[in-house]
C-alpha cells in the first residue's frame, strides 16, 4: 500500500491532471489503466484515482516518451517500487533510533509535530465543512431549477435526482471519514501524553534518588573529615 504522500501535499482530480498536462481526460484515465495494468498503485477515493505531484511526473513521463506504453510502464513501476522501499526504510530508521521514548525532547518535537498536523486536519475539516454547505445550497438551487424545467418529464426528473443524492452521500461519507482520522489522531495524542508523563515521573523519581545518595555520601564525607582532622 502507498505511504509516500507528504503532510498537506495537494491531490489532484482526473480533470484537473488533463488541464495540467494538457490532454484530454480520457487519456488521463488510459494512462492510469496502463499503469495499474503493470502494478503502479495509486491512492483511491471509492474507485475513483486521486493523483498527487509523483503521479503527474509519471503520466508526463508516458505523454512524452517514444518508447511503447506498457514497456514506459513498466520502468514507472519500478521506480515507484524503490521509492517506496526507500521511504518504508527512512521511517523504520527514524522510529527506532531518532525518536527514543525515552528522550523528552523528542517526545516533545512528536507532540508538536502530531499538533501541527492536527491543526492541518482540523483546517481541511473546516474547508470540507464549507465545500459540503456551498454545495448543499448549490444542490437546492439545482433542484429548484430542475423543477421548473423538468415538470412534464418525470423521468429525468428521477434519474437528477439519484445523482444528486449520490453526489451529496460522497461528501457526506468523505466528511465523516475525515471526522473519524481527527478523532483517531486526538487519541493517539492523548496516549502519547500519558507515556510522556510517565517517562517524565521516571526521570523525576530517579533525580530524587540521585539527589538523596550524593547528599547522605557528601554528609559522610564531611563526618569522615571532621573526625579525622579532630585526631
Amino acid at each position: 500500500m502507498r505511504h509516500d504522500i507528504q503532510p498537506n501535499e495537494r491531490a489532484y482530480s482526473t480533470k484537473e491532471v488533463a488541464e495540467e498536462l494538457n490532454i484530454a481526460t480520457p487519456t488521463v484515465r488510459k494512462y492510469g489503466q496502463i499503469l495499474e495494468r503493470s502494478g503502479y498503485e495509486f491512492f483511491k477515493n471509492g474507485t475513483r484515482r486521486v493523483f498527487v505531484q509523483s503521479d503527474i511526473e509519471a503520466l508526463q513521463t508516458i505523454r512524452d516518451t517514444d518508447k511503447p506504453l506498457e514497456e514506459i510502464a513498466v520502468e514507472l513501476v519500478e521506480q515507484q517500487d524503490s521509492r517506496l522501499t526507500s521511504s518504508t526504510t527512512d521511517v523504520a530508521t527514524n522510529d527506532t533510533y531518532d525518536m527514543p521514548l525515552e528522550d523528552p525532547n523528542k517526545m516533545r518535537e512528536l507532540l508538536i509535530y502530531i499538533s501541527q498536523e492536527l491543526a492541518a486536519s482540523r483546517e481541511m475539516n473546516t474547508q470540507l465543512a464549507n465545500d459540503m454547505a456551498e454545495m448543499k445550497e448549490n444542490v437546492g438551487r439545482l433542484r429548484q431549477d430542475h423543477h421548473v424545467i423538468s415538470s412534464g418529464i418525470g423521468n429525468s426528473t428521477q434519474k437528477m435526482n439519484k445523482l444528486i443524492d449520490q453526489q451529496q452521500k460522497q461528501y457526506e461519507e468523505m466528511l465523516e471519514e475525515e471526522k473519524q482520522k481527527n478523532d483517531q489522531l486526538q487519541k493517539d495524542i492523548e496516549n502519547m501524553r500519558q507515556e510522556q508523563q510517565k517517562v517524565w515521573r521516571a526521570q523525576n523519581d530517579f533525580n530524587t534518588r540521585l539527589e538523596a545518595t550524593v547528599k547522605e555520601r557528601k554528609s559522610g564525607l564531611e563526618k569522615f573529615f571532621a573526625l579525622l582532622f579532630r585526631k
